[in-house]
């Protein structure tokens, strides 16, 4: 029988993409959340971990202390588990590009915008502030560039008149729910990769607004 995935996630809050990447991995068989890590000790997220029966870690800033010496410590702690797949599950750091191109093509992020819209912070007001019609979160691999990554999966939402950020947040967070595990399961199964910058489904590039099902 072929190894499963060894899945990593970093967190630093209540965790909901955690938890369904936890359900995903328990219908995937070929998957499976060996460690959870936050900067946070009182982050929700542990606390559903444990209820998981996965284990966990914190790494927590020290004063004073550098991206990069971080970084190193956070890199040690995640190499314990022996990681196939980095997972960033509302991980609230910027890391660095040594800790990135370590990892490249191996870790991957959601992020909640219809990327290349609204990188960075405040997406949902953005998204309201512009008027647009539709909204909606990304997930991508990781690269030294914030929210740059490669594209792999795209869920839209739409936007309503009467919506406030909060509003539309929480109907982003049920799209998240459902794409970030399938994407997940997908690298599992040896169907995900990049090469050169690109991302690829079962061979064929993905374009720059993920993978579209004919």
């Amino acid at each position: 029988m072929p190894q499963r995935c060894r899945v990593v996630v970093l967190i630093s809050g209540n965790g909901s993409n955690l938890q369904a990447i936890i359900d995903g991995c328990d219908d995937n068989l070929q998957a499976e959340v060996v460690g959870v890590i936050s900067n946070k000790p009182d982050a929700y997220g542990l606390v559903r971990a444990h209820h998981g029966e996965i284990d966990t870690s914190c790494v927590i800033a020290h004063p004073g202390e550098s991206r990069s010496e971080y970084d190193a410590r956070l890199m040690t702690v995640i190499e314990q588990y022996q990681p196939d797949l980095i997972v960033l599950a509302g991980f609230m750091r910027i890391l660095t590009d040594d800790f990135v191109n370590h990892y490249l093509g191996r870790m991957i992020n959601i992020h909640p915008s219809l990327l290349p819209k609204y990188t960075g912070l405040n997406t949902h007001q953005r998204a309201i502030d512009a008027n647009d019609s539709e909204h909606g979160a990304s997930v991508h691999f990781v690269t030294p560039e914030l929210d740059a990554g490669p594209v792999i999966l795209q869920a839209k939402v739409p936007v309503y008149e009467e919506d406030t950020a909060d509003m539309l947040a929480a109907r982003v967070h049920e799209q998240e729910h459902a794409i970030y595990p399938l994407v997940v399961k997908w690298f599992s199964q040896q169907r995900l990769n990049m090469q050169n910058g690109q991302a690829y489904l079962d061979g064929n590039l993905i374009g720059p607004s993920g993978y579209a099902p004919d």
